[in-house]
Parts: C-alpha cells; structure tokens; sequence
C-alpha cells in the first residue's frame, strides 16, 4: 500500500506545530524574554530597511508586528509540509531542513545582548520535538507502505480495497496524528499561562507608589474651545504607540536598574528605589514621531514624572570631550542622543509616571527617558537600563543604522483638525481650528489661507511653556463653494514653518498641511 503526500505534508506540519508548542512553553517557564518566533521577527525589523519598516508602519500602523509574526509563522506551516514530504524519501534532508531552522531560531535568540547559553533552551527542545515526532509518525507510515494489499493491482482494478490491517493502520496514523496536534495546542496553552509575567509586572505596577506625583488640572485657557480639535491633554490609552518590540519587555520595578558609564569619571547604577527616592521634576511635554507625516497623528501631550537626566550626569561628570549618550534598551534597542540636550536647561528626565500613574507598559514601564525637542528615534528610550556617555563618532544606534539622521531635533509643524477633509460648511464666518508644536523652541503665531489668498492670524490657547504644542483657531469669512485651506506656524524666534515639501526620511516631514472643504450656501 502506497500512502499520500498529503499524509506525509500533515506529519510535517504536525511535528513543526508541536515543536513550536514546546519551544514556546520553555520560553515561558524558563523566564526567557522571547520565544524563537518572536525573536526571529524581531530580528527581521532590526534588518528591514528603513523605508521598508517606515511603509510598513503607515499601511499597517500597530498591526504591523503582529502581521510580521503571522507571516512568518505561515511561511513555518509550509516550510514543514515540505520537511513532511521530503521526509518520504530523504530523511537526511528533512532532518537538515529543521536544522537549518533551528539554526535561524537560535541566530535570532542569541543576537539579543547579554544572553546566555540559558536563551537556547527553547530552541534546542523545539529542534528535539520536531525530531521526535516526526520519526514516530514517519515510521507509523512508512509500516503502512509496506503492508500488503488484497490483491495486486490490474488495469481493470488499480485500486484494490484496503485490507482490515490497512484501514486499521491508517487509521492509527490520523488518531496518533490528531493525538499530538491536540496535545501541542494544550502545550501552546499551558506556555501562556505559564507566561504571566506580564500579569505580573501589571500587578506591580498597579502596587508602585510614587511620592509627590500627581495628574494637575488642565491648564487653563489651553482650549479654543472648537469640538473637533484634538484634546490639548492625551490620555495614555490613545498615546501613539511606536517601537520595535514583537512583544514589549516586561520588568518588575525591583528587577530594574540603570548603569550611566563610559566616558565620565564616577559610574553611577542605580535601582528603581535609588531613582523614585530622588527628587522628581515634573511638567507638560509634548512628543512627536519622526514619522509623522504632514497632518499626521503620531504626537500627543502629556503630564511626565520623572528624574532630570542633567542631575545623573552632572554626578557622574561627562569628559568635555563626550557629545552623545547611547541609550540601550532592556531589548536592545539603541538611540543616539546629544549629550547637550540632557545637560541643558530642558526638562529631560528618566521617566516614571505618565499622566499622574505610573508609565503603562507598552510606553516603558518602569523607566524610558523622555527629551524635548527631540524626536523620540534618538531620545524617547523605553525600557532605558544603560546609558553610555560617548561621541557620535563612535557609536551607531537603531534607526540611524538605516539611514536617519543622527540628531533628529524636532522641526515645526502644524495640523487642520477642523474643518475635515471633505467637510461642508455653512458659508460666512467659517471656523478653522487645530493644533501646532514646535518643542522646545514654542509657537507665537498660526496663520491659514484661503485658496492660496491672503494669511490670516489665527488665535492661540495659552500653554504653560514651550515644550508643549499649541490649539489654534481663525474664523474667516469664505464665499460658497470648493475651497483649500492651508496652514502654516511662526516659532518664537519669529521663524516660519517651510513650505518645502519633505518626507518623513531623513529626519522628519515638512510642509504646509491642507484640507479640502465645501461651503454651501
């Protein structure tokens, strides 16, 4: 009797989903940071190019890592029906072809710094399982070949029916097979029970008390008060969330330090204990992304908590010779950041509380550094346990890497929120509000105009300094019909807003936004 390829293929897939079960319930029981898929996909967004992981970023937005590791973990499927097929006739290859696997696996687990013989556990016992369990489901096939059939065959009967012993080993074959597939599912399930960490590091978060921190009333006079403008204050649920972790790192406040080294004469490390009992500076500050596109979302205001980076390194007494700090995340993430842009009077802090509690999770929990004025790819470093003070000349970092620039200082910009695009308005006096930043340096004046007409100066909200963006609204009279409005920002230095057009790439877009909008009589 000669079995299918298709019984083959599933014996393949079979065996590859039970490996990755396994692998992923050593992951979660050893405690180690990523399972082998997952550190694959990471590895995959250290490598992609930057205008790569940039599409990717606005076609897919937070969907974009979880796609990632669905692709791959398709790509998996296939590859281990083709190992089930192989297997048939070439065991020695199928067994080099789960190698070469566990090859990649164990390339991407081990790219991470500081791991440890420890971190290729998980790989070595996906590798064992996928051995194992297709050996035993190949054999049970390979029996079932030889058994022989009722009769031989003939041209007139070229299938001859299937001996009791025959039906009987097929189907112990489709039992055993369903048997382990069932089995890698509950082993897939207790892995994530058993990966509660997160659960847990939630638990201690709620638990984290911080003296002296405190969400304060929205300023006052900070709205224009036009429904339809972005709120002048973000809430961290809708904080826009950018970085390249697959699965964010999960620290308990009494596993984290930091270590401020490298070129300065007193190293300092210090516990999350040693940093919460300092003194804590407080203040509104608004972050933008490098990638935000004219008129885009990937910004938001809020209340930070947090240690002044200045006060570290003024202890640790950076070499006059030093212009950068290399900030390191607990997942290896790196960022390049000027070493004058944490030493001067702006509010740069390792951060602890966001908003009056401490930071969520996925924006940092229990540290990230916050910077104004700069864009976070070289300053807003989460999960920050390592802070190496150094020059420019010396180090490469993450996004840089790929063709950033390397000091990524926030550039002035400006946004319609209202009308929308596409809108009708009543004609006369027609209401056009939004929002404008420019860290650091602030925002004196916002103008609009009108089918390229005249600018017209728009009213402010106050804000209580410059490190925040601004809500802007003008009221002007525009006659019925298909308009654009365009706006543009002045800075306080009495700088305009470009109107070069730019993408996001190398540092940050520029350009006037406009909106498309009809008034109706």
């Amino acid at each position: 009797m000669r079995t299918s390829n298709a019984a083959w293929c599933l014996a393949g897939l079979v065996a590859g989903g039970a490996g990755l079960a396994t692998s992923y319930l050593a992951t979660n029981v050893m405690n180690i940071r990523e399972s082998p898929v997952v550190a694959v996909a990471e590895l995959v967004i250290r490598h992609t190019p930057g205008s790569v992981a940039e599409g990717a970023i606005d076609t897919l937005g937070p969907s974009d890592k979880p796609v990632l590791v669905g692709v791959i973990l398709g790509l998996l499927a296939i590859l281990f029906a083709i190992i089930g097929w192989q297997a048939r006739r070439r065991w020695w290859l199928a067994t080099v072809l789960f190698g070469l696997l566990a090859l990649v696996g164990l390339v991407a687990v081990l790219s991470y710094k500081n791991t440890t013989a420890t971190d290729a556990l998980p790989v070595v016992v996906g590798l064992a399982t996928w051995l194992l369990v297709l050996f035993v489901l190949a054999e049970r096939l390979r029996w079932i070949e030889v058994l022989p059939d009722s009769h031989p065959p003939t041209e007139e009967d070229p299938y001859p029916p299937l001996t009791d012993e025959q039906r009987h080993s097929r189907r112990g074959f489709l039992v055993g097979a369903g048997s382990i597939a069932v089995l890698a599912g509950v082993t897939g399930a207790i892995g994530h029970w058993a990966g509660r960490g997160r659960r847990n590091v939630e638990k201690a978060r709620r638990l984290v008390r911080l003296a002296g921190v405190s969400k304060p009333p929205q300023p006052a006079g900070v709205s224009v008060g036009v429904d339809g403008v972005t709120p002048w204050v973000t809430p961290a649920d809708e904080f826009y969330l950018i970085d390249t972790a697959v699965r964010v790192p999960t620290i308990e406040p009494q596993d984290w330090s930091i270590r401020i080294h490298g070129m300065v004469e007193k190293e300092l490390e210090l516990s999350y204990e040693d940093l919460v009992s300092r003194d804590l500076s407080q203040g509104w500050i608004t972050l933008s992304c490098v990638s935000n596109e004219v008129g885009g979302d990937l910004i938001g205001n809020a209340w930070w908590s947090g240690v002044r980076v200045a006060d570290l390194l003024a202890e640790a007494r950076p070499s006059r010779d030093a212009d950068a700090v290399l900030q390191t995340s607990q997942d290896g993430w790196t960022c390049g950041t000027p070493l004058e842009a944490l030493t001067d009077d702006r509010n740069a802090m390792l951060a602890v509380a966001m908003n009056g509690a401490p930071l969520p999770i996925e924006h940092g929990f229990p540290v990230r550094t916050i910077v104004p004025g700069l864009f976070g790819y070289v300053s807003a470093c989460k999960w920050v346990v390592d802070l190496e003070v150094t020059r420019f000349d010396r180090i490469t970092a993450f996004w840089t890497d790929k063709g950033w620039s390397e000091l990524g200082p926030v550039k002035m910009s400006s946004r319609i929120d209202v009308p929308r695009g596409g809108e009708e308005v009543p004609a006369g006096a027609v209401t056009f509000a939004g929002v404008a930043w420019a860290q650091h340096t602030g925002i004196s004046g916002v103008q609009v105009s009108i089918d390229d007409g005249d600018w017209h100066s728009a009213e402010l909200g106050r804000v209580p300094n410059n490190d925040t963006w601004v809500q802007w609204k003008a009221v002007v009279d525009v006659e019925p019909g298909d308009h654009t409005v365009k706006v543009r920002a002045v800075d306080r230095t009495g700088l305009p807003q470009t109107g070069e057009e730019q993408d996001v790439v190398p540092d940050g877009a520029t350009g006037w936004h406009s909106v498309d909008f009809s008034v109706v009589a």
